[in-house]
């Protein structure tokens, strides 16, 4: 699963990559150094840690992305 946001102080999308069959997980940031991580809960918990809706142009499409990786997230958290 890849998703491409577009931060409103970057000139190129966010992109973040869950991709378990390949074992890659990683987030491309707006000034367009990147994170990569072992695990998918890993990113998802960076995500919720570093970025918010109002950073992107588009709030609902940041929130969208939030629901599809909710299934990251442990339960126990």
């Amino acid at each position: 699963m890849e998703f491409y946001l577009k931060a409103k102080d970057g000139a190129f999308p966010c992109e973040v990559t869950i991709d378990e069959d390949n074992g890659r997980y990683t987030i491309r940031k707006a000034d367009t150094s990147g994170e990569f991580f072992d695990t998918p809960q890993e990113l998802v918990k960076w995500i919720m840690d570093n970025w918010r809706s109002d950073y992107f142009q588009d709030e609902e499409q940041f929130q969208q992305m939030i629901k599809e990786i909710q299934v990251y997230i442990p339960v126990n958290e």
